[in-house]
């Protein structure tokens, strides 16, 4: 991994700090043949949002399903790079997802989710205690939160946009790199070939006259 791919992977770790309060999110390495599964405790009527993202390896795809407390299937998909599901609980419990590349026989890959669990918690508590009205300071620090939240989200997306780029530039600069040694390699060796095949024929003549 180079130094850049470093300090992308670095900036959505940090990512998943600022945010840790409202949602859990991962980047983690999914060998081939491995199946890796993740659980959340999650009271009933409690919105949530499912969002995945396959950033490296092989042909940016995953099998994913979503699995409910009593062992019902929520959210099922083969193969997919990227999605998003969105749900309300229905009962409280133990929710599980799983990310699957059990078919991949050499490839790992890198996953990247964000699971959101519930609504933010509000940045004033106490503002709903009293019915006067916000000052201008409170006002502009809730504007302020809510810009905030909007630019981390897009600094997440762009940053896995960064990253597959990325990756799928440096798998084809080196196709190429590979490729131009293979043709090198072949010049080569129909050159001397060349040279061995005239050697011949006029050795031959030389022998006729």
């Amino acid at each position: 991994m180079t130094r850049s791919q470093h300090a992308l992977y670095l900036w959505l770790v940090l990512g998943i700090i600022i945010r840790v309060g409202s949602c859990t999110e991962l980047t983690f390495e999914l060998p081939d043949r491995e199946e890796q599964c993740f659980y959340e405790e999650i009271e009933k009527g409690v919105n949530v949002i499912f969002e995945f993202q396959v950033i490296q390896g092989g042909n940016y795809d995953v099998d994913v399903k979503l699995i409910s407390p009593g062992n019902g299937v929520l959210y099922q998909e083969q193969r997919r790079q990227y999605d998003s599901h969105e749900f309300k609980t229905e009962v409280a419990g133990e929710y599980y997802f799983c990310f699957s590349n059990e078919f991949s026989s050499f490839s790992h890959k890198t996953v990247y989710f964000d699971f959101i669990v519930g609504e933010e918690p509000p940045l004033n508590p106490d503002a709903g205690a009293h019915h006067t009205a916000l000052t201008q300071l409170e006002a502009s620090a809730v504007s302020i939160h809510e810009a905030l939240k909007l630019v981390a989200d897009y600094q997440t997306h762009h940053r896995l946009r960064e990253i597959i780029g990325r990756n799928q530039a440096e798998m084809m600069n080196e196709r190429v790199l590979y490729w131009s040694l293979a043709e090198a390699a072949a010049l080569v060796v129909v050159a001397i070939g060349q040279v061995l095949i005239l050697r011949r024929f006029f050795a031959e003549k030389r022998t006729t006259i």
